[in-house]
Parts: structure tokens; sequence; C-alpha cells
């Protein structure tokens, strides 16, 4: 059988996982759309000896590729077509890998409203937990955790602001990495945040990251890994849940990783206070008008060219008030950007993020902690239920440092994950310590139940 052949078997048979199980069937929907260009996009990629050849990926549908809607789930972007790849688009395609298709996210990644449910867009409606369906696929890569703990792809893209990587690849049960801020170009990928968006990748296995995060980042980190060196982790204390029995795996993590030789060190930091909670989310909004209208008076074809346009249009458009309402978008136009008290703002924030890394990463190799606790009820209109949440992912995202997760086990019928935090610029590390968990835990890769309740 041709190279060609062989990765359109596999298309064919993702395309009608995607039928049976994503639009039909269990109803996963975690899925926006399928490429126009696949099949040229398969002939391109059986041309290429690369390290993703003939591998299929799904992107967040905040991501441009061409033949896909890059429309972050509104309907105001639902019609305007991509003119252009992105430079993640043009990496994987580089490297030999097929773009299959567009996944569903919290709409605008989750910025749009204090209310909103995560996994649903007004354009693609609500993604599933493919453990229990009833329950939240996280967010705001809900469709890109959910496509690939369920099998529907390896691969795939998501993009992190502060926890919405780690977020859903907790919650569904998968491996996921938001990489240090700017180490993967993010032109073409539609913003929140200058100083906290990262792409990163969401697979099955850390080896599978590993792939992916060299081609997306343009270095390869396999010819650096350390897999048989011993680490030294902190245990930072204050980095458990509210759950008992997520808490128990954690402890379980850590006594394997003992047991294999590796040091363990268990560290205290203070918990973030209201202010500095309420200040990174002030800074977010001010950069959201500013940095979402460059964008958007940029992109080719969009009837939308500011964050006043987005909610002018959300305002007259039904569908997209139908389950909650706009409210974040409508404060970040209160504010006015970049000025200086957005500076001192920023100058604080990251102050405290900074010194709490260096507390906790001063004498160890890398930190790790819970992430989530289990899926909770997906209830529109009603927000999400962060009760359970650590803060593990609050000062490595306001400092743009690296943070990955990995599955530690089940709890309610439901996965949890281990979260692994590095320095800036030190994903060989964070890799390390994801291979050493994956080891020792040796769950291999998670099969979801698909129970439909």
């Amino acid at each position: 059988m041709s190279k060609v052949n062989t990765i359109q078997t596999k298309a064919e048979s993702a395309l009608s996982a995607i039928e049976t199980m994503d639009k039909s069937g269990f109803k996963l929907n975690s899925i926006i759309a399928v490429s126009e260009y696949l099949e040229r996009d398969i002939a391109a990629a059986a041309q290429v000896d690369g390290p993703l050849s003939g591998e299929l990926l799904v992107i967040k549908d905040n991501i441009e590729a061409v033949g896909l809607p890059a429309s972050a789930g509104s309907l105001a972007l639902s019609q305007t077509p991509v003119e252009r790849d992105s430079s993640i688009a043009q990496r994987i395609k580089a490297a030999g890998g097929v773009i299959v298709a567009a996944s569903n996210l919290s709409e605008w990644a989750n910025i749009r409203s204090s209310n909103s449910t995560s996994g649903w867009s007004a354009l693609g409606g609500l993604t599933a937990n493919p453990w229990i369906h009833s329950h939240n696929a996280g967010g705001s890569s809900s469709g890109t955790g959910a496509a690939v703990a369920a099998g529907l792809f390896s691969y795939g893209v998501g993009t992190e602001t502060d926890g919405s990587i780690i977020c859903p690849a907790s919650l569904n049960g998968c491996v996921g990495i938001k990489p240090t801020v700017g180490l993967i170009p993010r032109d073409g990928v539609i913003p929140i945040s200058g100083s906290q968006d990262s792409p990163g990748p969401m697979t099955q296995r850390v080896e599978e990251s590993e792939r992916l995060l060299s081609v997306l980042a343009g270095r390869d980190y396999s010819e650096s890994n350390q897999r048989d060196r011993k680490l030294r982790f902190g245990f930072v204390r204050n980095w458990l849940t509210k759950d008992d029995a997520v808490n128990a795996h954690l402890e379980n993590a850590i006594r394997c990783l003992s047991a294999a030789g590796h040091s363990i060190v268990e560290i205290n930091v203070d918990d973030p206070s209201d202010e500095t909670r309420e200040e990174e989310f002030e800074i977010l909004l001010r950069e959201l008008r500013d940095d979402l209208t460059q964008y958007l008076s940029t992109r080719p074809g969009s009837r939308v060219k500011s964050l006043a346009d987005v909610v002018y249009f959300n305002t007259n458009e039904p569908r997209e008030i139908e389950h909650f309402d706009q409210d974040l978008l409508e404060k970040a136009l209160t504010f006015p950007g970049r000025d200086d008290e957005y500076r001192t703002i920023r100058e604080r924030n990251l102050s405290w993020a900074q010194s709490t890394l260096n507390t906790i990463l001063s004498d160890v190799d890398v930190a790790i902690g819970c992430t989530y606790g289990p899926a909770w009820k997906s209830t529109l209109g009603n927000g999400d239920s962060y009760s359970d949440a650590s803060w593990i992912t609050m000062a490595p995202a306001i400092a743009g440092t690296p943070i990955g997760t990995i599955p530690m086990g089940i709890v309610s019928g439901l996965p949890v994950g281990i979260g692994v935090v590095a320095r800036a610029m030190d994903e060989v590390r964070l890799l390390t310590a994801l291979y050493a968990i994956e080891k020792e835990l040796g769950l291999g890769v998670l099969t979801p139940t698909f129970v439909k309740k």
C-alpha cells in the first residue's frame, strides 16, 4: 500500500469515528469542522519524511489553518474563510502531519462570560466528557482534550492563558503541556493575552507530546531528553485539592517516584491573595482589548474588526446570548488597555509569580501538585465548578513558564491529573519529569468509559 493510501485509510477511520462517536452515538461534540482540503493535505504529507510523517492531528478552532474556520467558536467569525496558515499549521505540515479537523472550545477561549460553561460555543455547542457524558470537558481547549482522550486523534494542539490546556487534559485524561510563553509562534492564533497565551500539545502519551512540542517549537527535544535521570521533585503542599481521593492519588504518585529513586522535597508557599487574583484578571482583560482588536483588524475578510464589534454582534445575535451573557467582553471595553496603571499592576503581579516560583523551584528540578478535581456536571448558564482545583496553574501562567499534566488515576469514574511545573525554557526537565511519572505510575493510555448519562 502506498504512503498516501495508508494516510487516507487512517483519515477515513478518523472521519468514521467522528461521525459515529462525535456527531452521533455518544455525541461527544468535540469537533467543529473537518478540513475542506483534507485530500490535498494528505497528498502533500505523503511526500514528507518528517517527525510527524503521516500523523493525523486536531487543532483548537482559534488557530488558523486553511480549510478550517479559526472561529474561536464565535458566530461572528464563522463566515470568515481562513486565507493563511499560522506558523503552527505550517510547521505541522512541514513535519508531515495532516491537520484533519478543528476542535470545539469554550468560546473566545473562555474570556466571554463569568457565567460561561466550559466547552460551549455558539458555533459548536457543548462538548461532552468522554468518560461521563453529562460531565464537563474543561476548557478552554475542551474539544482537543476530549477528542484526544476519546481516541479520535493521538495528537492535538490546544492553547492556554491560565489553565486552558491543563484543565481539559486533566478532566478528560490525556497529556497536556503549556510551554514557555514565546517558545511557539502565535501568529494566526486568536489571542487573549500577549503576556500569558501559548499554544501547546495535547496527546495520549508523553512521547507524542515531546514529538509535537519539538515540531511546534522548532527544536528537537528527543535529542536532549533525559529519561533515565533521577529527579528532585518539589511537592507543593498548597497544591492539593479539596477532594481527599484526588489528593490520595498524588500521595501514591509521590510514593511511586520515591520508590524509583527520585527525591521528594515538601514545599509550602502562600496561596495567592484576592488582590493578586483580581489583578491577574484585570491584566487579561486589558490585554484582550488591545490584542484581540489588533488581531481582528488584520484578519482578512472579518466582519468584526475590534472587540467592540464583537460585543455589538453578540448583542444582536440571539444564539450568542442564549445561555449566558458577555459581561467579561463588556468589562474589557471599560479598560484603557496597556496604560501606566496597567504597567504598575502587571509589574506587581509578575513579581508575585516570579517570587513564588523562585521559592518553589529554588532547590528542586521541578515542582508537582494536583491540578483539578474530577470533572463537574455541565450546567449551561450556571458557570463552572472550580472549587476543587489547586492554584498550580496561576504562577506559571503569570510568569509565562512551562507547566504540564498527565493522568494519575480515576476518581468517581473520572480521570484526574498530576501537574508539573518547571523553570522558563526548561521544557527538557518538564518532559523528563512527565516521562518519569508516566513510567512509575504505569497507567498507560486511559480508555474512557463513554457512560451516557
